[in-house]
């Protein structure tokens, strides 16, 4: 298994994986296309953040991404950790551990002083995961408005 920079032939395969994320997350809608759009935007433009892939050799078994921004309150550049997803048939052979370890590695190359992320309440499993790597709960409460929709 290789964890490596995703490659622009790569966005078909790591689409699909999204969808198995999406699937699972009731906030999200699955749709190729803004998926492979969004995936896009990032592989093209380094500045915004960057894709990883969990390799075989005969397919891409995961997927995690790293986008980046500034804290004010750390004068500093941070991270966000998101789309951390490992397809069913490759699950439970440590790729998720694999992919957050380089994406927290890239992040500290980087300068980052923070990662943040988000999860589903009820994902006890990737929590755990988190927690595995010095991630905290944060008291902090997300919310969201969607824009340009009518």
């Amino acid at each position: 298994m290789q964890i490596r920079a995703a490659l622009a032939e790569d966005l078909p395969e790591l689409a699909g994986l999204l969808g198995y994320l999406f699937e699972q997350e009731p906030e999200m809608t699955v749709d190729s296309q803004a998926q492979l759009r969004g995936l896009e935007m990032i592989l093209n433009q380094p500045e915004i953040g960057e894709l990883f892939v969990a390799d075989s050799g005969d397919a891409i078994l995961g997927m995690v991404n790293l986008l980046y921004t500034v804290s004010t309150s750390l004068g500093a550049r941070v991270a966000i950790l998101e789309d951390v997803i490992v397809a069913p048939d490759g699950r439970g052979r440590g790729i998720g551990s694999q992919l957050i370890q380089e994406a927290l590695r890239s992040a500290e190359v980087r300068g980052c002083k923070r990662v943040t992320l988000v999860t589903d309440p009820d994902n006890v499993r990737a929590q755990r995961l988190y927690e595995s790597f010095g991630f905290e709960r944060s008291a902090m409460v997300g919310f969201r408005k969607m824009l340009g929709r009518r």
